[in-house]
């Protein structure tokens, strides 16, 4: 009775694959066994430090969402975790066709009487009348033009000395501070119209030339002459350079520009009309009243943006370290102690307690955010902007006090998020597994190279020997059939 047994090894082949000769054939396919006998010694360690690496790259990655996560998140706070954050100001006018006006964070909330009595005017000048057409020949000769005290100068020679080509040369002059030249045609001839760009009464348009007296003579407008009351009848002044005239609060003031940002604090006030009728004995002023007032729709639509921001961040905790019933599958960070932590700590200032000077605006869920089972947040806009009305100070505390929501998470996540943070170390660790792994490939991978050495060695020198038995073996088969037969006798 025999017995076998079965391994469930997988053997190891060690005949050739080539036939084997009788004299001098391989026995041993060396290079199959020694590959066979490496890959069964490398292989369990191999696939050890493969599934090590895999986990440790799926860390690393999961630590960079994480990270991602924190700071889009503390993005979102910016607009919550300081007092300034809540100075958001609108202006109002109750007679915009007069002024109207903005208003930047910090504008003193009230409302400012503002009377306009005259509008800022840029300076327009229309020349004496040329006879023909704007391509008749002026002269030539050189123009100095200013405006408010600066000048340039405009050279006219006989590729430019008509009254178009004058025109052109000043448009296009260098240093030019805002004087446009135009060509107007009549019944009458060619006129030049000369535009300031700039307001104010200090913007006045002068012209002078240089050439002694000649044909640009008649384009010169100096300043007006008192004893000669004929010097500026080169021109006519179409409008006047002015300075507009207004008030705020009974305070009386001007202004070369009709757009003003000095009066008030944080506001800026254009002017776009003015708010007298009548003259004389029948003049009437309406001043307009503008209003700075609190923008609470700004910081309604910054903390709606905020728990939106939150429940992103939610998504994101729930992804790493939850677990899928549906699917059977556990978030990469299931257990991770920093991201347990972190969610902790965001969420102790989520529901904390804040010290606002008011028993009722104390906390989100008193200004209307509330937790919903899934841990999200949701915002009823009702109870926000009814908080805002009645206690603004508290809203505005609860987000950017001291120990405000906003306040104390930005600074738990610039610490986590910072070089020296949890975060930054736990991925220097993660770092240094992966590196330590890779180490361990190249290791391995040294031994299994010597190894595959000293095997090839080995097993080369036995099948050298094997095929030398083989031969011998052969030559002796070989030799004893070459041998004469002993025969035997018989018996008659």
């Amino acid at each position: 009775m025999s017995t076998s047994s079965t391994s469930s090894t997988t053997p190891v082949s060690v005949a050739s694959s080539s036939s084997a000769g009788a004299a001098g054939g391989s026995v041993i396919n060396v290079s199959s066994l020694v590959s066979q006998l490496v890959a069964a010694t490398q292989g369990p360690q191999q696939a050890l430090i493969s599934n090590q690496t895999e986990a440790v790259t799926s860390q690393i990655s999961s630590l960079g969402t994480l990270k991602s996560a924190l700071a889009t998140f503390q993005s979102s706070l910016s607009a919550l975790d300081t007092p300034s954050a809540f100075n958001t100001q609108t202006a109002n006018t109750s007679n915009s066709s007069a002024v109207t006006a903005t208003a930047t964070s910090g504008a003193p909330v009230g409302t400012y009487s503002v009377s306009v009595t005259a509008l800022a005017q840029a300076q327009q000048i229309l020349s004496n009348a040329f006879t023909g057409t704007g391509s008749t020949t002026v002269g030539t000769g050189t123009l100095q033009l200013s405006l408010g005290g600066t000048n340039f100068s405009v050279t006219i020679d006989s590729s430019n000395e008509s009254l178009s080509g004058i025109a052109a040369a000043i448009n296009s002059a260098t240093g030019n501070p805002g004087i446009t030249a135009t060509v107007v045609q009549g019944t009458d001839g060619a006129h030049l119209l000369l535009s300031s760009t700039q307001t104010g009464a200090a913007n006045t348009i002068k012209v002078s030339e240089t050439d002694a007296g000649g044909a640009l003579a008649a384009l010169s407008y100096p300043d007006p002459d008192p004893n000669n009351p004929g010097s500026d009848l080169n021109y006519k002044v179409e409008t006047a350079a002015q300075d507009a005239s207004y008030s705020i609060a009974g305070v009386a003031a001007t202004s070369a520009s009709n757009t003003i940002t000095s009066a008030l604090n944080g506001v800026t006030l254009t002017l776009t009309g003015t708010t007298t009728s009548g003259s004389g004995a029948n003049l009437t002023d309406t001043p307009a009243a503008v209003t700075v007032t609190t923008d609470t729709s700004t910081i309604e639509s910054n903390i709606s943006a905020f728990v939106t921001a939150y429940n992103a961040l939610e998504t994101t905790f729930q992804s790493l370290g939850g677990y899928d019933s549906s699917t059977s599958t556990a978030g990469p960070m299931m257990g991770s102690a920093l991201l347990s932590g972190i969610e902790s700590q965001v969420q102790d200032a989520l529901y904390s307690v804040v010290n606002t000077g008011s028993a009722t605006y104390n906390t989100l869920a008193s200004v209307g955010i509330m937790t919903n089972s899934d841990g999200s947040l949701s915002l009823n806009n009702a109870t926000l902007s009814n908080a805002l009305a009645t206690n603004f100070s508290a809203v505005s505390q609860l987000f950017s006090g001291t120990s405000g929501v906003a306040t104390s998470m930005n600074s738990l996540l610039t610490q986590n998020l910072s070089s020296t943070g949890s975060i930054a170390a736990k991925g220097q660790s993660l770092t240094a597994q992966e590196n330590a792994l890779t180490a361990q490939t190249t290791q391995l991978n040294t031994q299994m190279a010597a190894l595959t050495a000293s095997l090839t060695q080995q097993y080369s020198a036995l099948n050298s020997l094997l095929s030398s038995l083989q031969s011998t073996s052969s030559y002796l088969t070989q030799a004893f059939a070459s041998l004469p037969q002993v025969q035997g006798t018989s018996n008659a």
